[in-house]
């Protein structure tokens, strides 16, 4: 299994922060040499929200620099693009820049994808910002797969965006409210319960999620469930403390990126590796089901063969 894991969400990785404005061809090969040395296979590089020409940049630079390098090539399978079509709301907007958030346009989806230069695979979005889910339908029609997440749909919502292409959720469980949600109509419960319509992705460094929910969950969602590391620049370099854009991280011993203050995560710093021992060790799951996690399924949840 080691050097085959396929990652869905990857923002950055030994370092390197494919977001950031200092990113080189140097940079990018030097993060995908960490990351197949670490025990990684294939990734979505992830780039997340910030105004909309901002991240046009970001992409065209991460394109143009993996189409220098065969090892970026290799490694980057695609494109995941995690906003800036998100619930606006903090809690739901977690680690994501406000003033970045916007309601989603099926133009500006236009724009994103063709900056990804055909290769977006996948894109987050807020269904209840996606008004009459023409973004969602325009995305799936060009070979987009569309998740949801860092949104807060009622279920009827939720089921009228899977009924337009909706096909996954991105990392379950977190991009809410830890307090202040109502204790059984929630977004968590809703995504479960439509958990035969959509593949459902969990960060599994088991604090982001603890060990017995995640256990839980992933029970629930069975064949359709997807596991990812939502890995920052710090992924693969230990505990420590860590610039990233707009953030000063710090990174715990659990391999968690934290606000200096503690107050909410900014994703993770776990490596696939770890990632399956966690799997193994702390919820007892096979390795037939751990390749499924971490290799079949991601392949299968955006359209690509295994």
């Amino acid at each position: 299994m080691r050097g085959e894991y396929f990652d869905l969400q990857v923002n950055g990785y030994g370092g390197v922060d494919y977001n950031n404005d200092d990113l080189t061809p140097e940079r990018l090969h030097q993060s995908c040499k960490k990351l197949i040395n670490d025990g990684g296979g294939q990734i979505l590089a992830t780039i997340i929200t910030e105004k909309l020409e901002l991240m046009i940049e970001k992409l065209k630079r991460v394109i143009e620099f993996r189409e220098r390098d065969p090892l970026a090539k290799k490694v980057i399978a695609g494109i995941h693009v995690e906003g800036p079509f998100i619930n606006e709301i903090n809690g739901y907007r977690g680690a994501h820049p406000a003033d970045a958030v916007i309601p989603a346009t099926v133009d500006a989806a236009k724009r994103l994808h063709e900056a990804s230069g055909g290769l977006l695979k996948l894109l987050t979005l807020a269904p209840e910002r996606d008004a009459n889910f023409a973004t969602t339908r325009w995305l799936t029609k060009a070979g987009v797969a569309v998740a949801a997440g860092h949104c807060d749909p009622s279920l009827d919502q939720l089921k009228s965006a899977c009924d337009a292409g909706l096909s996954l959720f991105t990392h379950l469980g977190n991009g809410c409210p830890m307090h202040g949600m109502h204790r059984h109509d929630n977004i968590i419960q809703r995504a479960l319960y439509l958990r035969d319509r959509l593949w459902l992705c969990f960060i599994a460094d088991c604090v982001h999620v603890n060990a017995p929910a995640l256990s839980n969950y992933l029970a629930l969602a069975g064949d359709r469930a997807v596991v990812v590391t939502d890995a920052v620049a710090p992924a693969g370099l230990g505990p420590g403390r860590y610039k990233l854009g707009r953030w000063d991280l710090l990174i715990g011993d659990d391999m968690v990126a934290r606000a200096p203050d503690g107050s909410h995560f900014v994703g993770a710093a776990i490596t696939m590796e770890q990632t399956r021992r966690n799997l193994q060790e702390k919820l007892g799951l096979s390795e037939a089901r751990c390749r499924q996690l971490l290799v079949e399924n991601p392949h299968r949840a955006i359209g690509l063969p295994v």
